[in-house]
């Protein structure tokens, strides 16, 4: 997958012709469907395999990484896993390291105590009702404690390769600030974007669309100079080149 430098490096190249021969609209509205296949077509040249950055070599391991992942960064997320995992990454194992030798590795993280007594508790349910494997279904992991609508599509996108759009608030961001998919809520954004996005691209729209967020069109100040996409984009107050 295409780093942080990569991606800004990449998408300067890549949207200096295009910009050249559109100028950045300052109009507000929704993007056409001919804009939206561009704007995909361009974010999959730019990172052709995008995925997550949370670490990860099963598919509990990725649930496990997300349920400690928010309100925190994948960074220290990494962290956290990176001596967790050597040490335990199936449902049983952290079962026997328990609560508190859980807690000893994640500490670092956010809201330790309580994403602690989610894993034991989700892990419990996993080794009881599911022979230590991660149910493919959504009902079934939205019942896990710590994991909601996002965590699941999550999991059933990056583990599972469900066309499922989990939104959080760098997609959140991006849908609305370019009009892709603007929407007041992340279910109603969700929607809209499962409606939206061709079917070529739902399968790594949630990545190329946080990735974009996190390190181009970022909440206070977005990178408008160097994004592949700025001529498409709908934002009115788009930033300038120092």
């Amino acid at each position: 997958m295409s780093t942080k430098k990569e991606v800004r490096r990449k998408g300067a190249a890549s949207a200096g012709a295009s910009a050249a021969k559109k100028p950045a609209t300052r109009r507000g509205g929704t993007m056409t469907r001919a804009e939206i296949v561009e704007m995909f077509s361009r974010l999959r040249e730019l990172n052709p395999h995008p995925t997550t950055e949370l670490e990860y070599s099963t598919p509990f391991e990725l649930l496990v990484a997300v349920i400690l992942s928010a309100q925190a960064t994948d960074v220290g997320v990494n962290k956290a896993t990176r001596k967790l995992y050597p040490v335990a990454n199936t449902p049983q194992a952290i079962l026997d390291l328990g609560e508190d030798g859980l807690k000893r590795y994640i500490s670092t993280i956010g809201l330790f105590n309580a994403k602690a007594k989610n894993v034991i508790a989700t892990c419990r349910i996993l080794v009881e009702r599911y022979g230590g494997e991660v149910p493919r279904e959504r009902a079934a992991l939205e019942a896990l404690p710590g994991v909601g609508r996002k965590t699941a599509n999550v999991v059933l996108n990056t583990a599972f390769g469900e066309p499922t759009m989990a939104v959080d608030t760098h997609i959140f961001r991006v849908s609305n600030r370019t009009g892709l998919a603007p929407g007041k809520d992340v279910r109603a954004v969700e929607d809209a974007l499962l409606k939206r996005v061709p079917a070529e691209f739902l399968q790594d729209a949630h990545h190329w669309l946080i990735l974009h967020g996190r390190y181009v069109c970022k909440a206070r100040k977005p990178d408008c100079p160097q994004c592949v996409i700025r001529d498409l984009c709908k934002y009115k107050d788009k930033t300038q080149a120092a």
